[in-house]
């Protein structure tokens, strides 16, 4: 019995010193385990007679029942012990601003937001979006819409024009959107009204022309539309996108080939300070041109001019984008400049709706 109580003192002492889970296990087991100095002794209790068991079993429970207790106490300690020295070396300073979330951290490029923006407002007044492919032919491109052999826009300082195949014709990048205008005719019966944006390309160069740029073309076809609705779309449209009560407007006589009559549009504007302010003012911006399409046009299209008629527009999407956030350069919107993006972008969820706000 006396080395029943040394050894239950000397795993007490050691649970009490254990500094850490790990030491404390390693005390368990060695007491405790399968091969563990009390579970050995509990395993000479079958050699015992029923008198010596009776007596001896019950001491040796009991030293097993200190023990346990004095493990779960031990082990209590040096969790709290864990925790609190945990909480000290991971401490959070609540002074420091609090970060910015995932879904906020990206930028919606300005023209990706325009892009919506027009969107949202063409939707609105009845118009699906057409596209088509950035790859076109020459007959797409130029001579459906009335461009006459010769034209300039068909030679090389104006158009990027693939290597001519075996027949002569030459594969071409769209100079224009109006090739989506001529697919959505020979595919669709009219009434038409579609809104054609997507990527153009010409050759050119300089603080207000890129080689890659991007349009969106209307077109409008029926039986009885005229320029009076074109006007009043466009009208529409001005108020909407720069987000203003009212804005006057210019139409000035003008030459396409797919259009006849043909007519540029002004708005009114104020510069001031090197900012233009819309709706107000006694200067005038040009930013699109219009008309309605030509007989010519229709005709290659496979719609009878005498029962249809119609009129189209289109506008510099990068042009526009610019106009209405104040940017210079129309180059440093293709410049992939993070710093450009994070003071011109726009927050993610920030999605143009008419009722909520354009781009508030």
């Amino acid at each position: 019995m006396s080395d029943l109580a040394t050894l239950e003192t000397s795993i007490l002492d050691q649970i009490a010193a254990a500094g850490d889970e790990a030491a404390l296990e390693a005390v368990r087991v060695a007491a405790l385990g399968k091969k563990g100095s009390i579970s050995a002794l509990l395993a000479t209790l079958g050699k015992m007679s029923p008198d010596e068991r009776k007596t001896q079993g019950a001491a040796i429970n009991q030293a097993k029942d200190k023990v346990t207790a004095a493990l779960a106490a031990r082990r209590d300690v040096l969790k709290s012990a864990a925790l609190d020295a945990r909480l000290a070396s991971e401490t959070v300073d609540v002074t420091l601003p609090l970060r910015e979330a995932q879904a906020e951290a990206g930028r919606i490029h300005p023209l990706s937001q325009v892009w919506d923006e027009l969107t949202t407002i063409f939707a609105d007044m009845g118009f699906s979006v057409a596209e088509g492919p950035d790859i076109e032919t020459d007959d797409y491109n130029f001579t459906r819409l009335n461009f006459p052999e010769g034209h300039p826009a068909r030679e090389m300082h104006d158009t990027f024009f693939f290597h001519p195949k075996e027949d002569g014709s030459r594969m071409l990048l769209r100079t224009h959107t109006s090739p989506v205008q001529v697919r959505t005719m020979l595919s669709q019966k009219p009434p038409i009204r579609v809104i054609c944006p997507g990527r153009t390309y010409r050759i050119d160069s300089d603080a207000t022309h890129t080689p890659q740029f991007h349009q969106v073309e209307g077109l409008v076809i029926d039986k009885t539309s005229h320029l009076g609705h074109l006007k009043w779309i466009l009208h529409e449209f001005c108020k909407a996108f720069f987000e203003v009560d009212h804005i006057n407007m210019r139409f000035r006589p003008s030459f396409f080939p797919f259009t006849e009559p043909s007519l540029e549009v002004d708005i009114q504007c104020r510069r001031d300070k090197g900012e233009i302010r819309f709706g107000e003012g006694e200067d005038w911006l040009e930013i699109l041109g219009c008309g309605m399409v030509h007989p010519n046009v229709l005709r290659a299209c496979g719609i009878d001019p005498d029962e249809y008629q119609g009129f189209a527009w289109g506008m510099g999407i990068d042009r526009i984008a610019m106009l209405k956030y104040g940017i210079a350069d129309l180059r440093q919107l293709f410049d992939s400049d993070i710093r450009w993006l994070s003071h011109y972008g726009f927050k993610p969820l920030e999605v143009p709706t008419l009722a909520g706000g354009l781009s508030s």
